[in-house]
Parts: C-alpha cells; sequence; structure tokens
C-alpha cells in the first residue's frame, strides 16, 4: 500500500461543493462522473494528479448523512492543507472568501491557520517548518 487515495467528505450538493472546493480552495475537479443511481463519482484534489489525497464529495442521501455534513469529526480541524507559500495561500483563499476562524500563527512544527469549508467542517492551512 502506497497512500490514502481519497477521503470522503459528505456534502449537500455537487456543484456548490465543487464550486467551492475548485474555487475558493484552488483544488482541481479530477472526476464528475454520473452513475446509475443518479449520484455522481466527484473527486477534487489539491495539487497534481497522484500527489496527495483527493476528495470523494459524496452527496447526502438521507437525514442521517445530512446531519454529519459540516461536523464530520465532532466541530475538530479534520483536513489539514499543505503548502509552500503560506501568505501566498492565505492571501489567495481570504480573497475568494474562505472564512479563517484564527490569524495566522507560528508553531514548531510551521505556519498554520484554522479555516472551515462551505458547510463548517475545519481545517488547517499548514506551511510545515524547515
Amino acid at each position: 500500500m502506497r497512500r490514502v487515495a481519497l477521503v470522503t467528505l459528505v456534502v449537500d450538493d455537487y456543484d456548490e461543493a465543487i464550486r467551492f472546493y475548485t474555487g475558493a480552495l484552488g483544488f482541481r475537479l479530477a472526476a464528475d462522473e454520473p452513475r446509475a443511481d443518479g449520484s455522481r463519482w466527484v473527486v477534487v484534489e489539491p495539487g497534481a494528479a497522484g500527489h496527495g489525497t483527493g476528495l470523494l464529495l459524496a452527496r447526502a442521501k438521507d437525514e442521517a448523512q445530512r446531519g454529519r455534513v459540516g461536523d464530520q469529526t465532532g466541530g475538530r480541524v479534520g483536513f489539514f492543507l499543505h503548502t509552500d507559500d503560506f501568505a501566498r495561500d492565505h492571501a489567495r483563499m481570504a480573497a475568494a472568501g474562505v472564512t479563517f476562524l484564527e490569524e495566522p500563527r507560528h508553531e514548531p512544527y510551521g505556519t498554520v491557520a484554522v479555516f472551515q469549508d462551505l458547510y463548517g467542517n475545519r481545517w488547517d492551512l499548514l506551511q510545515p517548518a524547515d
């Protein structure tokens, strides 16, 4: 086994999620394929193909799943987006309307700020220390 290829993120709507992840976060749309049951296989990735973990955007199918949209990790930071230029990406994301929940801070492990996605899931934008 070489890497975790995909992580499922339960969303309300495919198209609004695609717009957020590709527009505000700068991910690329790796797949958007219709399925026989009316759902779609939608994958977004933060970098070049095969370089990192993609997100499988799965539309909530029932009330139990809808209850998890935006709270997949119980309010904890559940996703970590690494960058090689924190200032550039922080500024671009803020200009695109991404909500940061704190000011950037410098930790022994790198420069970090917590943000939330369009549903409220918490993420770290992180430039690891050298």
